[in-house]
C-alpha cells in the first residue's frame, strides 16, 4: 500500500476523535482522506458499529468503496461496502458504508438514532449542499441528545475549518469577584422529592449547623413558597420567623420581610430578592435553581410564567446574597453537574416573548420600524411580523403602520393588546363594565380553585350561575357569575372556600376591573343594551373583537373535537361549559401531551364575522379533487382562516379547469392508467430517437410524451375512471406528428420477428439497453446482434434454455456463437435431447415438419 500525504496525521485523527467524539479535517486535493480515514477509524476500533462515509454523489461512494476494498484485498460488500439509490452493496456484517448524502439522510429519518452507528464522516463538506447542512444540523442534534456516543467528522479540503470549528461549538469565559467568601455545596445526586421537603431538609440543617444568620431561600413562586411555609410550621413553632417574600404580598407583608428583626428569620422569597432587595443579616442561601419565566401565550397573548431552570449567571447572584457583610454559606439543591450544563445567561426578553404590546407603544410614539432602534438583542424578524399581523387584524394600526383610533384607545390601557382591544369594543357596545370585568378575569390567575368549572351557581349576581351540566354561551359569563357570587360575599375566605373560589384572587380581578373602569375615557360609547341576554351577547362580540385569530370550529355536533383558526386540530375541555355552540372562540389554551386543550371557550355567530371582520372573511369558489371519489368537484366555501362557516360540493362540469385538475391528480396514477407499460416504453423509444437523432428534433421525449398523452386524454373529462378505459400508448402516437410516429415505428420498433419466424416484443427501459428474450434455438441463423435506431443501438439478447430461464445474456450474439454457444451446446443437449442443437447457431435450423394429415 503506497503512502499518502495524510497517513502521519491518522494516528492524531485516531485520537482527537476518541477524546472529543467531533473533528473538522481539512487536507490538500488528493491527500488520501476519503480512503485512508475511515480506515484508520475502521481498524481503531473506536466502537462495534458501523462507519458511514457520506459522500455528494453516487460515483465517489462506489469508486471510493471499491478502491478501499481492494487495497484491503476483499471483494467489495464484505467489511467495506457502498450504498447509493437503488443499489446497495452491504451486508449486515460491512463494518464500512460509503454512502450518497441522501441515503445516509434517508437512514437518519428512519432511524433516527443511527442504531448501530458509531461514526459518520461527512466528505466534501465545502460542497455546502443542501443535504449536507441538514445532516450536519441533525447529527450534531443527536449527538447532544439520544447519541452522545456518536462521533461526527467533516472533511474538506477548502473548507473555511475555523468558521465550521466555531460552529460546533466554542467557550466561553468567564470570573467573578466577590467581597467575602463563599461555601457553596450542591447536592451529590438529583433528589426526586416535593421542593418543600428538600428546602425543610436544607433550612433544618443550615439552623441546627449556624449558630446566627438569617436564611434566604429562592423560590419559584408564591404556591410553592406557601407550601414551604406548612413544611417548616414546626420552626416557626419554635420561634424562628418564618416569612413569605413575593410581588402579591402587601407592602406591609412585604416589609416584614426585609426588615431587620431580632428574631432568627427564614425568608422565603421567589426572585425579587436575587438584586432589587437588600436583606441584612442574610448568611446563608438555599437555592432550588428554579424560576418563573415570563414568557406569553400563543392563544390569549397574554404574559405567562412556567418554571425553569436558573442561569449560571443567576446562580451566581442569588448566592451573593450571603456573602455581604460576612463569610457566607450557599446550598444548591441541584448537583454541579446541572449547573454546568445550565446557559451562562437567560435570554433576552425580546428574543423569547411576544412582541405587539412594545410594538403597540412604539407606533404610540411614532416609530414603525424597530431597526431604527438600536437593540442589544435585535427582536427576530418573524415576532415583528407576527406582531404587526396581530395589531392589523385588531384594527390597531393600519396596513401602512399608522395608529388607528382604536389603537389609541388600546394605548389608554394597561392591558394585553388582546384585552385592551376587548375593553375598547365593549365600551362601543354599552358593557364597559363587563367587558373590563372579562378582561380582569383573563388577566389574573383563575378564581376558581383548580380552575374548576364543574361546581354550579348558588345564587347571586346576574340571577345565579350557569350550570356545567347544562351549559352555557361563555366560560368568561360563567366566571363572571362565579365572580359576581364571591363579590355578593365580600371576598370572604372562608365563604369562598365552601364555593370552590380563591378570594385572593377574586380579590385581584376586583381590583383590576376598577381599575380599568376608571381608565381610557375616549372613543365612542353607546347605550346599555336591555336584557341580560343581549349584554351577554354584547360582551361575546368584544370578547370576538380582541381574539379574532382564534375562531374554533366544533367538528361533530355534540363532541370537543375541533378545527383552529389555524387549521391545527383541538379539543375542547371536559370542563368547559360551551357544549352545543358550533363556532367559538379559543380564549385560552394549552399543550396537554400530544394535544392542545382549549381551557376556556365563548361561542359565536358566523354573521359576527362578517359584521366585526368583513376584510378576513373569504368566499372562494374553486375546482378541487376528491381523492375518494376520484373526480373534480366545485366547492364553494365561505372561511375565516382555515375555519369553514359554510361549504357547498358539487361534481365540476367539464372545462379546461376541470380537465387540468384531472391531469394533475392523474399524474399520480399514471402507471396504473398503463398497466401493460405500453405507454411507458414508447417514451423511452421516444428518448432514444431523441439522442440518437438530436438534428430531427423530436418534440417529446419521456416524462413529457406520457403527460402529453395524459392531457390529450384528460380532455372533456372530469373523473379518473373516464380515463382507466384510455389507450395511453394510442393517445401518446396520436398527439405525435405523422413524420415522428413513423420514425419511432421505424427505428425503435415495438416487436422483432426472429429466424425461426417467431415474433418477440423489444423492452425499453429506463437506465437500460433495449432489450429482447426468447428460446435460444429461435435465435439460430442469427449471426449479428439486432439493432435499432439504425444500427446505433445493440439489443441485449437474453438466451432462454426450453425451461424459460436465461442461460445467457449478451449484446454480442457472434461473440457468443464463437465462444460460448460450443460448450452451452453439449451441456443443453445433454439436458435436452428433444431440441435440435446444431454443431453452428449461426446455421438456421428448418422448422420441424408438418405432421401427416389424418385420412378418415
Amino acid at each position: 500500500m503506497r503512502s499518502l500525504p495524510i497517513d502521519p496525521l491518522l494516528p492524531e485523527v485516531v485520537r482527537v476523535l476518541a477524546e472529543s467524539r467531533t473533528l473538522v479535517l481539512t487536507a490538500e486535493p488528493g491527500a488520501g482522506k476519503t480512503t485512508r480515514v475511515p480506515v484508520s477509524l475502521l481498524d481503531a476500533k473506536l466502537g462495534t458499529g458501523k462507519i458511514l462515509v457520506s459522500e455528494p454523489r453516487r460515483l465517489p461512494a462506489r469508486l471510493a468503496a471499491t478502491f478501499v476494498a481492494a487495497e484491503r484485498g476483499e471483494a467489495v460488500g464484505r467489511a467495506v461496502g457502498y450504498s447509493v439509490r437503488f443499489e446497495h452493496v452491504a451486508t449486515e456484517e460491512t463494518r464500512l458504508v460509503y454512502a450518497t448524502e441522501g441515503v445516509v439522510l434517508r437512514r437518519l429519518l428512519e432511524a433516527p438514532t443511527l442504531p448501530g452507528v458509531d461514526v459518520v464522516i461527512l466528505d466534501e463538506v465545502h460542497e455546502r449542499h443542501l443535504t449536507t447542512d441538514l445532516l450536519l444540523a441533525l447529527l450534531r442534534r443527536l449527538q447532544e441528545g439520544a447519541r452522545p456516543d456518536l462521533r461526527l467528522v467533516a472533511m474538506s479540503a477548502t473548507v473555511d475549518a475555523a468558521a465550521l470549528a466555531t460552529h460546533l461549538g466554542a467557550p466561553h469565559l468567564h470570573s467573578e469577584g466577590r467581597a467575602f467568601p463563599l461555601t457553596v455545596e450542591h447536592d451529590a445526586r438529583p433528589d426526586d422529592r416535593p421542593l418543600e421537603s428538600r428546602v425543610a431538609t436544607a433550612v433544618k440543617r443550615l439552623l441546627r449547623e449556624e449558630a446566627t444568620g438569617d436564611v434566604l431561600v429562592f423560590l419559584p413562586g408564591a404556591r410553592d413558597i406557601r407550601r414551604c411555609l406548612d413544611a417548616l410550621a414546626g420552626e416557626a413553632a419554635s420561634g424562628v420567623l418564618v416569612l413569605p417574600l413575593h410581588g402579591d404580598l402587601s407592602v406591609a407583608e412585604q416589609a416584614r420581610a426585609v426588615e431587620p428583626s431580632s428574631k432568627r428569620r427564614v425568608i422565603l422569597s421567589t426572585n425579587v430578592a436575587e438584586s432589587s432587595v437588600t436583606i441584612d443579616g442574610v448568611t446563608a442561601v438555599v437555592d432550588s435553581g428554579l424560576v418563573r419565566m415570563a414568557g406569553h401565550s400563543p392563544w390569549s397573548g397574554l404574559p405567562t410564567l412556567t418554571t425553569a431552570k436558573i442561569s449560571r449567571a443567576s446562580a451566581t447572584q442569588r448566592g451573593g446574597r450571603a456573602g455581604r457583610t460576612r463569610p457566607g454559606r450557599v446550598l444548591r439543591l441541584y448537583t454541579a453537574g446541572d449547573l454546568a450544563t445550565r446557559p451562562e445567561h437567560d435570554k433576552p426578553e425580546i428574543v423569547r416573548e411576544d412582541l405587539s404590546e412594545a410594538m403597540l407603544s412604539l407606533h404610540g410614539v411614532g416609530v414603525t420600524d424597530p431597526s431604527e432602534l438600536s437593540f442589544l438583542d435585535a427582536p427576530p424578524p418573524a415576532a415583528l411580523a407576527a406582531a404587526e399581523t396581530l395589531l392589523a387584524r385588531l384594527g390597531a394600526v393600519t396596513r401602512d403602520g399608522k395608529l388607528t383610533p382604536i389603537g389609541k384607545q388600546m394605548l389608554e390601557l394597561p392591558l394585553p393588546p388582546r384585552l385592551a382591544r376587548v375593553v375598547v369594543e365593549g365600551r362601543a357596545r354599552g358593557v364597559a363594565a363587563e367587558a373590563g370585568l372579562a378582561a380582569a378575569l383573563l388577566s389574573e390567575r383563575d378564581i376558581r380553585v383548580g380552575a374548576r368549572t364543574d361546581v354550579g351557581g348558588r345564587g347571586g349576581g346576574r340571577g345565579g350561575g350557569r350550570s356545567q351540566d347544562l351549559g352555557g354561551p361563555s366560560d368568561v359569563l360563567e366566571l363572571m357569575d362565579r365572580f359576581s357570587e364571591l363579590r355578593d360575599e365580600r371576598f370572604d375566605p372562608r365563604r369562598a372556600s365552601y364555593m370552590g373560589l380563591d378570594a385572593r384572587a377574586g380579590t385581584a380581578v376586583d381590583r383590576i376591573a376598577r381599575q380599568i373602569a376608571g381608565m381610557g375615557r375616549g372613543g365612542p360609547r353607546a347605550p346599555r343594551p336591555d336584557g341580560m341576554e343581549a349584554v351577554d351577547r354584547e360582551v361575546q362580540l368584544a370578547l370576538l373583537a380582541g381574539f379574532p385569530d382564534r375562531i374554533a370550529r366544533r367538528r361533530t355536533r355534540g363532541e370537543r373535537a375541533l378545527t383552529l383558526f389555524s387549521g391545527k386540530s383541538a379539543r375542547l375541555a371536559d370542563t368547559s361549559v360551551v357544549h352545543d355552540a358550533t363556532l367559538l372562540i379559543a380564549l385560552d389554551a394549552e399543550d396537554v401531551g400530544r394535544e392542545v386543550v382549549v381551557r376556556l371557550a365563548s361561542a359565536i355567530e358566523a354573521d359576527w364575522l362578517m359584521e366585526l371582520f368583513p376584510d378576513m372573511v373569504e368566499m372562494t369558489d374553486e375546482l378541487v379533487w376528491n381523492s375518494g371519489s376520484e373526480l373534480v368537484e366545485r366547492v364553494s366555501r365561505i372561511a375565516f382562516g382555515s375555519v369553514v362557516l359554510d361549504e357547498e360540493k358539487k361534481p365540476a362540469p367539464p372545462s379546461p379547469e376541470a380537465s387540468a385538475v384531472l391531469l394533475k391528480n392523474a399524474r399520480a396514477s399514471a402507471a396504473e392508467l398503463d398497466p401493460d407499460g405500453k405507454a411507458t416504453g414508447l417514451t423511452h423509444r421516444l428518448a432514444l430517437i431523441a439522442e440518437h437523432f438530436p438534428e430531427l428534433a423530436v418534440p417529446a421525449s419521456g416524462a413529457t410524451a406520457i403527460d402529453a398523452a395524459l392531457a390529450h386524454a384528460s380532455e372533456g373529462r372530469t373523473r379518473l375512471s373516464e380515463l382507466r378505459g384510455v389507450d395511453l400508448e394510442a393517445e401518446l402516437l396520436a398527439a405525435l406528428e405523422p413524420g415522428t410516429r413513423a420514425l419511432v415505428e421505424r427505428e425503435t420498433p415495438a416487436r422483432l420477428t426472429l429466424p425461426g419466424g417467431r415474433g418477440v416484443a423489444v423492452h425499453y427501459e429506463p437506465g437500460k439497453p433495449p432489450w429482447v428474450e426468447s428460446r435460444l434455438q429461435d435465435f439460430f441463423g442469427m449471426t449479428r446482434t439486432p439493432t435499432v435506431v439504425r444500427g446505433r443501438v445493440p439489443l441485449t439478447v437474453h438466451l432462454l434454455a426450453p425451461n424459460q430461464r436465461a442461460v445467457q445474456v449478451t449484446s454480442d450474439l457472434a461473440g457468443f456463437w464463437e465462444r460460448h454457444y460450443p460448450e452451452l451446446r453439449r451441456e443443453l443437449s445433454r439436458r435436452y435431447p428433444r431440441h435440435a442443437w446444431p454443431e453452428d447457431g449461426r446455421t438456421a435450423v428448418p422448422p420441424p415438419p408438418l405432421p401427416p394429415r389424418r385420412r378418415d
